[in-house]
């Protein structure tokens, strides 16, 4: 079957024009929106195909100007991107607040054709209705032009607050010329350091706190003066504590966004932010949610403190460590994971460089779902490092992939997947192909060892990876339900948590593994214990998530509109119930919390642990069936991976596992419960 496969020209993006031509793809859009509003009897393709038409040219032009503003933000782009984003915002509430739009989207559910419509269809529908009553299409002409200001200043005030924490990040290093100061670190650390010197005209080590760079220290660094440096530079980015305190502070940003989104929800008859979340979500009200959160922590706050007790027990005995600080946490729970289990991440780094673990990847899928890829070296890229894959089906072209695996300077923190473009079908009966967007921050190579991955950051790969499969294997084909589109976001994350359970598979590591000097698999006594590391620590990694998604769900709860919120309070309350580790007074880790400032995840932080529920008992039925089993993978493909926004994702999910998810299987994968 012919298809339509979108190119995209990243090293031809031309700041100068970009405005320009944005105005002009809104100006189409609207044209085509007073077209379409205008039917008497709109039928699908009168009315629903010109809209996802116009939907995708701005989508196709902008996605990869936003992508280059998160993996190569030049002062040029962003202040383009600003502006771009702010147009694009008053774009898209004047869409959704089109009262005539929305009577045309009632005539079409109430048509005579919308009965014969597939699920998707109605589904579309379904979204598309709600979406404008969420944006207040039924307000007043006042309350809507107040709508409309607090979205603007919503996507400008979450822009500042990564912009700030973006600066504050790469503003602050550490130098030495003294390579007994960091002493413990990895050598492609040092190498690395060693190099981000020469490029800044330097002798020596320069380090940032980039992740790679930060967890380095924070896990391997013998010295304890220089651990407690770099927590204290990266808790108190963008704030008013630390090195840099009030240079890039985001604590007024964090303030006002809080009151515009409570005075949102009010506008539109909601008590809350968190409860206006909600009415797009699987939860039904903050209250479930805070529930479930609570008592996921009963489970889990007893295992934490029993590890943090056993911990504190080895750091004084082993390490001589008579209080153990937070910024000596990762490293005395590095030392006692060695101890213990005999198992270092770094020692097995060697043992899976990049290109292996992906071709292993690959032939994960393979066996899942039959799905193969193929990398080209003829496409358009914006670095030298990134990657491109095209994606086949029984040896049919059916999606494609850029991989950007390596951290550097312009360029956000973190992993994340993205998409540039949905499939659907066009006017002429053609599919279009997905894009998606895979992004890392792994150690690059270096002169001395290609790009090796711990095993924490094969975990992270195949994760965003399962985001990916999901928008790629999609079979929709209408654009508002076709991949992660329509999808809640609290379902969003279950494709990724599920594909991390194979980083844990022995078949798999013999598949991602090759030593980079000897080729040599990992050896099966070398990977046994790190089995058992599993579940090291694992209640107090549920329990700093909790802390996380608690803290969250009752920021957004707080009537800000009508009052300051004392951010810092609500976090310390959080703490105190949940935490087993008291953080500093000084840290300000809401001061870096793009999830819920500046991404889609304020009150909805709890879609990881809701989503790992999902997984957990997902995988629990290839454990019972064979984690390679032709049939549940398929199955697995065919009512989650493809079906995209289409249904209920717990109709789905009980039509793949046959009945609702049970909390069981993630408690034994915790190691709470046999």
């Amino acid at each position: 079957m012919p298809c339509h496969m979108p190119t995209f020209t990243f090293s031809q993006i031309d700041e100068t024009s970009l405005i320009a031509t944005l105005h002009s793809h809104l100006d189409s859009a609207r044209e085509i929106i007073a077209m379409v509003s205008q039917l008497e009897y709109p039928t699908w393709d009168t009315f629903i195909r010109p809209m996802e038409q116009s939907d995708d040219a701005i989508s196709q032009f902008w996605s990869p100007v936003s992508h280059l503003h998160s993996v190569k933000n030049t002062k040029a782009l962003r202040e383009v991107y600003e502006q771009g984003n702010l147009l694009l915002t008053q774009y898209y509430t004047e869409v959704a607040q089109n009262q005539a739009l929305f009577n045309t989207y009632k005539a079409l559910q109430g048509s005579t054709e919308a009965a014969t419509y597939n699920q998707a269809q109605r589904q579309t529908l379904e979204h598309a209705i709600r979406d404008f009553t969420l944006a207040g299409v039924g307000l007043d002409a006042d309350k809507k032009r107040r709508y409309q200001a607090i979205s603007e200043r919503l996507t400008a005030l979450s822009t500042q607050f990564e912009n700030n924490l973006m600066d504050a990040s790469d503003h602050w290093h550490f130098h030495t010329d003294n390579v007994a100061d960091l002493a413990g670190l990895p050598k492609h650390t040092l190498a690395a350091a060693q190099k981000k010197a020469e490029k800044n005209q330097q002798s020596g080590y320069r380090l940032g706190i980039d992740i790679p760079t930060y967890l380095a220290v924070s896990t391997y660094a013998e010295n304890q003066a220089l651990r407690q440096t770099f927590y204290t530079a990266y808790c108190t980015r963008a704030s008013d504590q630390g090195p840099h305190a009030g240079k890039w502070d985001n604590s007024a940003i964090m303030q006002e966004l809080l009151a515009l989104k409570t005075e949102k929800a009010h506008l539109l008859d909601f008590a809350t932010y968190a409860d206006y979340s909600c009415a797009s979500k699987m939860a039904e009200s903050p209250t479930e949610i805070e529930g479930f959160l609570v008592d996921l922590a009963k489970h889990a706050k007893p295992l934490a403190q029993q590890e943090l007790t056993e911990l504190r027990a080895f750091a004084k005995e082993t390490l001589g460590l008579a209080e153990l600080h937070p910024w000596d946490l990762s490293f005395a729970s590095e030392k006692y994971r060695q101890h213990h289990f005999a198992v270092s991440e770094e020692a097995l780094r060697p043992y899976f460089p990049l290109d292996q673990v992906m071709q292993g990847m690959f032939w994960v899928v393979e066996q899942l779902y039959g799905i193969t890829f193929k990398q080209r070296d003829d496409k358009d890229t914006w670095d030298l490092e990134v990657r491109y894959f095209d994606v086949y089906k029984d040896d049919q072209h059916i999606a494609g992939f850029y991989l950007d695996p390596f951290a550097r300077e312009q360029k956000r923190g973190g992993a994340w997947m993205d998409d540039l473009c949905g499939r659907y079908r066009r006017a002429d009966g053609t599919p279009q192909l997905p894009v998606a967007t895979l992004t890392c921050n792994f150690t690059p190579t270096s002169n001395s060892m290609p790009s090796c991955l711990t095993h924490d950051e094969i975990i992270t790969l195949f994760h965003e990876f399962g985001h990916g499969l999901h928008h790629m294997l999609t079979q929709m084909d209408v654009l508002d339900v076709s991949g992660i589109s329509g999808v809640p976001w609290d379902a969003v994350e279950l494709p990724s948590q599920f594909m991390e359970n194979y980083a844990w598979q022995w078949p798999v590591i013999e598949k991602i593994s090759a030593h980079y000097q000897t080729g040599e698999t990992l050896p099966r006594a070398d990977f046994d214990r790190l089995l058992k590391t599993k579940t090291f620590h694992a209640g107090m990694q549920c329990v700093r998530q909790l802390e996380f998604a608690l803290f969250d769900i009752r920021l957004h709860q707080r009537n800000a509109a009508e009052h300051t919120v004392d951010i810092q309070q609500v976090l310390n309350d959080t703490r105190q119930e949940v935490a087993v580790v008291n953080a500093p007074e000084f840290n300000r880790f809401q001061h870096g919390f793009s999830h819920i400032f500046a991404g889609g995840y304020a009150a909805g932080y709890y879609s990881y642990k809701w989503a790992e529920v999902l997984a957990a008992d997902a995988f629990a039925r290839f454990e019972e069936d064979g984690i390679f089993n032709d049939q549940t993978g398929q199955d697995f493909l065919h009512h989650i991976l493809s079906r995209g926004g289409s249904e209920a994702p717990m109709d789905l999910f009980v039509r793949f596992r046959g009945r609702k998810p049970k909390i069981d299987a993630l408690l034994r994968e915790m190691g709470i419960t046999q």
